[in-house]
């Protein structure tokens, strides 16, 4: 049975966007206690461990010395910095009290969860908090301050180990492809709604890598409405293939469930199912594994598919109702998905041949898939 470890406390829900942001703090509370009413920490094998504040020198493996002095000086109320040379202002990314006390802990919750795995105390550590993988180097991007992810896997690096990310939220990892977009020690994978229709607007095909990192970017972009049937083949025709070929020490995902058929933000109609089939896939493809969080904007959605997760990450079984102290606080239900969304039968083939079509073109550029 794998060790397995969940990095999250009740700090990470005490400051946030604000209540009507869609990264309310709510979601990551609910989180926490839909697990902890299942026990899901309970067995020998499954931990619960605190986050710690990562430091200035941890920030700064990506991101700008002036960046972060930035985002300090606006958290405190500061006017040194100009909020909009950041990309901070109303709308996705405002200013608020605290959110640099509160980014920084997000990445220090990824580096526990990051040391953990590669010391060998657990075979997989999950940060609900993190998967902030919009963020630059220099600036604020789809509600993701300091980049967790970009972090970590920067600190890997300097020990040596080879990584791969794999992201399944419904937006494009941008800032974690461009933070490695010319190195061939990280190879990334996104898996997401097409840039055609959603933020960020990039994630094509085409964009594979620069100079000795060409071939190591990986997108797979998908049509909106693309059903479990669809999005899982079509995972599985190149994620797991290319994970082979690149031979990872260690996997770090980010596991959004904004794919999800009542999620406000994306147009994709994943079930908790199909999210838990991929999350089975890539359990069965990584050595060890660093799990993140992500965007997941429908909070009676979210907790499920996340508990669903790391059920899979501990090789627990839970069962289908919901808590009685659970479903007292936010309602009677189910963990798993007993509604479908309405596909219909000729946008089902859309979404078919537009996977299709990618699919082929990443076979034309990509060696590793024709293997």
């Amino acid at each position: 049975m794998s060790k397995s470890a969940v990095v999250l406390s009740e700090e990470l829900w005490q400051i946030g966007h604000g209540e009507y942001h869609p990264l309310r703090p709510e979601r990551l509370q609910r989180v926490y206690e839909l697990m902890t009413a299942y026990g899901a920490f309970d067995g020998h094998n499954s931990r619960l461990v605190a986050p710690r504040p990562a430091t200035t020198d941890e920030l700064l493996l990506f991101h700008s010395k002036e960046y972060v002095d930035a985002v300090h000086s606006l958290s405190s109320g500061e006017s040194a910095y100009a909020a909009s040379q950041y990309n901070f202002g109303p709308g996705d990314n405002p200013v608020f009290e605290g959110m640099y006390e509160i980014a920084d802990l997000k990445v220090g919750a990824a580096l526990r969860a990051t040391q953990l795995v590669t010391s060998g105390e657990v075979d997989v550590a999950f940060s609900p908090a993190g998967g902030m993988h919009h963020a630059r180097a220099n600036y604020a991007s789809g509600f993701c301050i300091f980049n967790d992810a970009a972090v970590l896997i920067h600190s890997m690096l300097a020990q040596g180990f080879r990584v791969a990310y794999v992201d399944i939220d419904v937006h494009h990892g941008d800032g974690v492809q461009e933070a490695f977009y010319d190195t061939d020690r990280v190879l990334t994978i996104s898996v997401h709604e097409s840039g055609r229709f959603i933020f960020p607007g990039t994630g094509f095909v085409r964009e594979t890598g620069r100079g000795v990192g060409q071939g190591f970017a990986v997108n797979l972009p998908l049509a909106p409405y693309t059903d479990d049937e669809v999005y899982v083949w079509a995972f599985e025709q190149v994620v797991p293939p290319l994970l082979r070929w690149f031979e990872p020490d260690v996997v770090v995902s980010q596991l959004g469930i904004d794919t999800h058929f009542l999620d406000p933000l994306g147009h994709l109609a994943l079930t908790t199912q199909g999210y838990s089939q991929v999350v089975r896939i890539l359990r069965d493809c990584v050595p060890r594994w660093v799990a993140l969080g992500g965007g997941g904007y429908e909070v009676s959605v979210m907790p499920r598919a996340w508990t669903l997760a790391y059920g899979i990450m501990s090789d627990q079984e839970f069962p289908d109702e919901l808590p009685a102290s659970y479903a007292a606080e936010y309602g009677q239900g189910t963990l798993r998905d007993h509604n479908q969304p309405n596909v219909e039968a000729t946008t089902k083939a859309i979404t078919r041949r537009h996977a299709s079509k990618a699919i082929a073109e990443l076979r034309e550029k990509l060696p590793a898939l024709r293997q």
